[in-house]
């Protein structure tokens, strides 16, 4: 056995170990991390148990079967490790045909220990030509192995062409590693469906690919870390480089073997000729035809010229990243994030004007990976000038020179790279620093900055809607203290109104002592209620909610009249007890006993009755100025729509809200020149 082999596999299974170490040992594990461990000591258990069979030769027959062992777990492993690599893995996102091939390929240890190893190859003289004759049994599977290979290599492909381009850059040497050790193992195997063999002269083809791996996959796991877990698009089949130069690569050996097996080995002699025939005459058109040149130009561009990035796509995402923001500091960050993410950018940090200040100023209202140092920038900085007057991205680096740069030197301390203005109306109305990138190397040009420029133009669109939203927030708030206060205000007219009436009888009655009793306790009541009204002026609620309990309807009615000492109010009726708020319903039976009385002028009289049928009800009546039929049907509870001359219009407004929210309602009858009957029916409680 050569020298050079065994040094070539000696090293390899050392950095086998060394992969197991780093990718066991740090702090940052993933279920792929696992699998991949898994998968490179099976590959070391292979270049192990190969090599003691080719330095044994009369005991290979003992090693293959351990390297079929090893052999057997590779499809499982494989696949699984590149279902799991840099992914955010979900049982439902598996396509149903890989769920079948994994499950297949768990059984592929079985079958290889239940099977006698003279059924998967033979070798007569395995010293002299290592070579491996393969059964009918054997080139099946081989064959599967194979195509476990290739869908191992393409779920990577898919992986790394859909992660973003910060993990893209994180995860690009392991996905080379693994890959380059997948391309070989398809190489290696491949050899099977042309010649049903298989070549161990090709082993140092498979350890320095083993060797390369492994040292590829070190270097990704201490350098660069892991990146973002993605979701794989169901559509990146459509667009696999993988499966089609595979293919074409099958396709080639399967022209070769069928040209062996029918002409003999001089067929492949002739086959090279004859496509290098096929390539001159090719060339020759090409060189004559201006159509085939044009076209051929068009591909090229088309599919190895390809822009920098996919525009639809980075729009739609950076969308949707903006959409799912629920606030206003995670709409900010995800802003930053995502150009952080999308650029490759190691931080960056948004600046907005101050609204609050005349001076012009831009306040740091975000960082991602910065440090937030509460900066305050004018306009006069000489990089906010530069980006005013060009209206485009500032690259630190190139557009600016070495003199005292103001924000610059500020920005110098986390190695800012470029400034983007967010223009509203051709006003700079902020700006987005990036930080620098993350792959040094990288280089930024026309595209970046067209991209940056469209994300700004987006990201500054959402923060306007952010504001509009604020503002509409704000204005109704300011609708709903203004309908509050118009209530507090109506509610306070009432009691003003019990207080003067109170005083124009105190002229005749005052030496009495029952009314001065009368007298006292009804101001009592008034100055409690008026107290109660200004602290709901101060907490303004939107909303009132009702403080429901068993309450005695007649007792309720009796209580309001009561606050109208003197006048002409008569009370009648049976004990009703229900469910209600008292204080809002008395609320309602003030009002509506207030309006009788100004209907009559406050000389009465007013009527009122409590009863109950199919429903409780207080029926309030007065003999009036009444009120027309269609300021009933069109006007009467409508807010601020009165008959009153000094009335708010809002007084049967507030009556209604409290009685439906109550669950029950409001009826009227009403003659002009005869008076009028509010009727208030409220719901029934088994005790009532």
């Amino acid at each position: 056995m050569p020298m050079f082999q065994t040094i070539l596999s000696a090293a390899a299974l050392v950095f086998v170990v060394a992969l197991t170490c780093v990718a066991l040992i740090r702090k940052e594990r993933y279920l792929s991390d696992y699998f991949l461990v898994a998968l490179f000591v099976a590959a070391g258990v292979l270049e192990l148990c190969d090599l003691m069979s080719l330095s044994a030769p009369l005991e290979a027959l003992f090693w293959k079967r351990l390297v079929m062992i090893g052999e057997s777990l590779l499809p499982s492993l494989g696949l699984v490790y590149s279902l799991t690599h840099g992914r955010d893995l979900s049982v439902r996102s598996v396509p149903l045909l890989q769920k079948g091939m994994v499950l297949v390929a768990l059984l592929f240890p079985i079958a290889v220990l239940a099977a006698p190893i003279d059924r998967f190859f033979y070798s007569p003289d395995f010293g002299v030509e290592r070579i491996l004759f393969l059964g009918n049994v054997g080139f099946a599977f081989y064959i599967a192995l194979l195509v476990s290979v290739i869908v191992a290599l393409y779920n990577l492909e898919s992986t790394y062409l859909s992660a973003p381009l910060a993990s893209r850059w994180k995860i690009k040497f392991e996905t080379i590693g693994a890959g380059f050790f997948f391309v070989v193992l398809i190489f290696y195997y491949s050899k099977g469906l042309l010649y049903r063999t298989i070549d161990m002269n090709l082993l140092p083809v498979r350890s320095l690919a083993l060797l390369l791996g492994a040292l590829l996959i070190i270097y990704s796991k201490l350098a660069r870390g892991s990146g973002e877990k993605i979701r794989v698009s169901g559509n990146m089949v459509y667009k696999s480089l993988v499966l089609l130069v595979v293919g074409l690569y099958l396709l080639g050996l399967g022209l070769v073997g069928e040209g062996l097996k029918h002409f003999g080995e001089s067929f492949q002699r002739s086959m090279i000729i004859g496509i290098a025939l096929v390539a001159g005459i090719g060339l020759l058109l090409i060189l004559l035809s201006e159509t085939v040149k044009r076209r051929i130009r068009v591909f090229l561009h088309k599919n190895f010229y390809q822009h920098k990035y996919d525009y639809r796509t980075q729009w739609l995402q950076f969308t949707a990243r903006l959409s799912a923001s629920k606030s206003r500091a995670q709409l900010l960050r995800s802003i930053v994030s995502g150009f952080c993410e999308i650029f490759g950018m190691s931080g960056g940090a948004l600046f907005l004007k101050d609204e609050n200040s005349d001076e012009h100023r831009f306040h740091l209202e975000m960082t991602y990976e910065m440090e937030d140092e509460g900066l305050r920038i004018t306009e006069d900085d000489p990089v906010i000038r530069l980006m005013a007057e060009k209206g485009w991205v500032v690259n630190l680096s190139q557009d600016m020179s070495n003199t005292d740069l103001g924000m610059s030197d500020i920005l110098r301390i986390d190695a800012a790279a470029f400034v983007i203005p967010l223009f509203l109306d051709d006003v700079l109305d902020g700006f987005i620093v990036l930080s620098e990138p993350i792959n040094p190397d990288e280089t930024y040009h026309y595209e970046d900055y067209d991209l940056m420029k469209t994300l700004a133009m987006q990201a500054l669109s959402a923060i306007q809607n952010l504001r509009l939203s604020d503002e509409l927030s704000s204005a109704r708030e300011m609708a709903a203290m203004g309908r509050v206060s118009a209530f507090v205000a109506h509610d306070l007219k009432n009691l003003v109104y019990t207080i003067s009436l109170m005083l124009d009888n105190a002229r005749d009655y005052i030496d009495n002592p029952e009314f001065q009793k009368d007298m006292l306790e009804s101001l009592t009541n008034s100055v409690t209620r008026m107290n109660g009204l200004i602290a709901r002026l101060k907490s303004l609620p939107e909303k009132t909610v009702l403080q429901k309990g068993k309450a005695d309807l007649l007792k309720i009615v009796q209580d309001a009249a009561g606050l109208v000492a003197g006048g002409a109010v008569e009370v009648g009726g049976t004990q009703i007890i229900t469910d209600v708020d008292a204080e809002e319903m008395e609320k309602v039976v003030l009002n509506l006993v207030v309006n009788a009385m100004d209907a009559t002028g406050d000389k009465g009289p007013v009527s009122i009755m409590v009863g109950a049928d199919e429903d409780a009800w207080i029926r309030v009546a007065d003999q009036g100025c009444g009120m027309p039929v269609e300021f009933i049907e069109h006007q009467l509870f409508q807010p601020f729509r009165t008959t009153k001359k000094k009335g708010l219009g809002i007084g049967l407004y507030q009556c209604r809200q409290i009685v439906k929210a109550h669950g029950g309602r409001i009826e009227v009858h009403s003659e002009v020149g005869k008076g009028s009957v509010f009727t208030v029916h409220l719901p029934l409680t088994k005790e009532a």
